[in-house]
């Protein structure tokens, strides 16, 4: 302990004296600060300490799940080996969530209680030293990893004046608080629904006069001016990669209007995104031209701009009822697509004065080259995890957790199908969904599955232990799904179990729950099913994503997905698992994912042939010649 002194005693001197003066970093005084460009949060020292903590006290103004959501896995390890704490919450304003209260007041190690009082502070002991925090930072995922906060750490001795007074006042305040207990939860529930309705009232009347207006957004900006940079220089072909939520659909129709297209066909492979983008359309250009749909028995090609399926327009019998030049402007959605041969009778079919293809992973594993169909033009490229630097998606709480034991063994994809639907199984998997929760409550969520026979009983086994939940497949129509997603919306379902057919293509931002059930395979898929949830809806704080690890040889592959890594580097991809995302998104794994995750890492074969080669081929695709080493290094390949 002496040796500590000794080196906090130097430290205090760096700190507060002469920043020259050498000393060990971790006693010294410190700013603590959320920067996304250095990747630095508040977060990582408040879970750094309470890893080391033989104890801990909170007191902070608002709690939210948002923040509870950060920390679930830490407290858990802390409840496993018995260190306690207390916390101190406050009911000013009505800000923090009940919802956070229920979840906090099941640690059996941690003492809750709520007052009106408004600090930030955090405390921890670890032997005769603490480490104080006071700033800014509530528990809330923002304050605690993307907002503009300031917060002082010091450590100090237990028989120092500052830990003593920080004692005290933590103390006073807990002393003359109020215990946190059900019946507590429940009456400030009322209040606190009540606060919230008026507030989405407010939201709702701001979002109308938003409508009336709408904008492009940082993007879409720089991808409008790409796109009239390209024109000018003689293009006809251009390709927009961004992801999921970033308003593809916006931007096109933002586009079409600088064009000033006279006729305009937009195409999809599926009707109910046909009619999402005509909606989007009409609100950028209102009554001024007309619109109408050619598909399936509708067939209204008089309209000036026509929205279509791939299914109908690229028959040649349709195909035909239009000139090949009578369109301006066409837009293929979900591009990667367009390797198929109904999209390349569009393609060769129509002349149009600009094609503008749209998808947010071109990337393909079956071969083709989509980058070739529109002449390696790019007119933009915003990927998952740019999107959510600029704050332009949902942040999302990713949960690597255990998938059940059998005989001493993590099950893996040839485990037998019974053991995928037993009871045990379904009732760890219902134990984690309520241990971790959502934003707010009440579960809206997707359930991706590996096989449909698995999908069908664990919505079963689901239901008979009273949740609202449906199993859809490929066997299921149009109208099936579009129904389960309205029930969904409504409240009516909780879960949709499901194999694929949700991968793209569906637009549900009320979505606050993923749950993968299913190995990993691909990185591509993965971030595809991770999208689904990331849209942005006023009053959704966050997604949850709780992913099942079990005992799959490509478990790496979840690393190189949340990271967006594709150097297939294995000392990259470890120091990525352990720093964590940027912004306001969180990766958390428990004990025995993250050693499934790093033994994955070590014994994958990350250099064979077939891997250098589609890497080879994709960035040869992209770039539309044979790439050179500096190529590889400029596309992180």
């Amino acid at each position: 302990m002496n040796k500590n002194i000794e080196e906090l005693n130097l430290s205090l001197q760096t700190g507060f004296v002469d920043e020259l003066i050498p000393s060990s970093k971790e006693f010294r005084p410190e700013i603590l600060l959320n920067n996304q460009l250095t990747g630095s949060k508040v977060l990582t020292t408040i879970l750094r300490e309470l890893n080391r903590c033989d104890e801990f006290w909170f007191s902070v103004a608002f709690l939210r799940m948002s923040g509870f959501a950060c920390l679930v896995n830490t407290l858990q390890e802390l409840e496993e080996k018995r260190i306690k704490g207390k916390i101190l919450v406050s009911k000013y304003l009505n800000f923090t969530q009940p919802d956070a209260l229920r979840h906090l007041l099941k640690f059996s190690n941690i003492e809750l209680k709520i007052g009106d009082f408004h600090s930030k502070g955090y405390l921890f002991k670890r032997d005769d030293l603490y480490d104080l925090i006071i700033g800014s930072s509530n528990l809330t995922s923002d304050a605690l990893c993307s907002n503009t906060e300031m917060n002082l750490k010091v450590s100090a001795t237990k028989d120092s004046e500052l830990i003593g007074n920080a004692i005290s006042q933590f103390e006073n305040q807990f002393n003359s608080a109020i215990s946190v207990d059900d019946a507590f939860i429940k009456k400030y529930e009322e209040v606190f629904n009540s606060e919230v309705s008026q507030s989405y009232l407010i939201n709702q009347k701001n979002i109308e006069l938003k409508n009336r207006s709408v904008t492009p957004n940082k993007m879409q900006v720089s991808a409008l001016q790409n796109l009239k940079s390209l024109r000018f220089k003689g293009k006809k072909k251009a390709l927009i990669i961004s992801a999921t939520g970033t308003g593809k659909t916006f931007l096109c129709a933002f586009d079409v209007k600088n064009f000033k297209a006279k006729k305009f066909l937009f195409i999809v492979h599926r009707a109910n995104i046909a009619h999402a983008a005509m909606k989007t359309f009409k609100t950028i250009f209102g009554n001024s031209t007309s619109m109408g749909f050619y598909s399936g028995n509708r067939r209204e090609k008089e309209s000036d701009f026509i929205f279509s399926t791939v299914q109908t327009i690229s028959k040649q019998e349709h195909l035909e009822q239009f000139p090949s030049d009578h369109f301006d402007y066409i837009v293929i959605d979900e591009t990667h697509r367009a390797g198929a041969k109904s999209y390349s009778n569009i393609i060769n079919y129509f002349n149009p004065q600009f094609l503008l293809g749209m998808t947010a992973t071109p990337e393909r594993t079956d071969g083709a080259d989509i980058y070739k169909l529109f002449n390696h033009d790019i007119g933009y490229e915003i990927r998952l995890h740019d999107a959510l630097y600029e704050n332009m998606l949902c942040p999302f709480h990713y949960y690597g957790v255990t998938d059940i034991k059998v005989n001493g063994e993590l099950l893996n994809e040839k485990s037998d199908f019974n053991l995928l639907t037993s009871n045990t199984r379904i009732e760890h998997i219902i134990d984690r969904l309520s241990f971790y929760g959502c934003d707010d409550g009440k579960p809206k969520g997707l359930i991706f599955c590996s096989r449909n026979a698995e999908c069908r009983e664990l919505s079963n086994g689901f239901n008979q232990r009273g949740f609202k939940t449906i199993a859809l497949s490929g066997k299921n129509t149009e109208e099936e799904r579009k129904t389960a997603i309205r029930n969904l919306e409504a409240g009516n379902l909780e879960y949709i179990f499901t194999v694929d057919i949700f991968n793209e293509g569906i637009d549900i931002p009320i979505l606050n729950q993923i749950i993968m059930l299913r190995p990993t395979q691909s990185a591509i898929i993965f971030v595809q099913q991770l999208g689904r949830g990331l849209r942005k809806l006023d009053n959704k704080d966050y997604l949850t994503v709780i992913d099942f690890i079990g005992n799959y040889s490509n478990n790496y592959l979840i690393a190189i997905a949340l990271h967006g890594d594709t150097s297939y580097n294995k000392d990259s991809i470890r120091k990525c698992m352990k720093e964590g995302i940027s912004g306001p998104s969180t990766i958390n794994f428990d004990r025995i994912s993250k050693e499934k995750i790093f033994a994955s890492i070590d014994s994958a074969n990350m250099q064979t042939k077939r891997e250098l080669v589609t890497d080879y081929k994709l960035l040869k695709y992209k770039i539309g010649k044979i790439p050179t080493m500096i190529d590889f290094i400029e596309h992180g390949s």
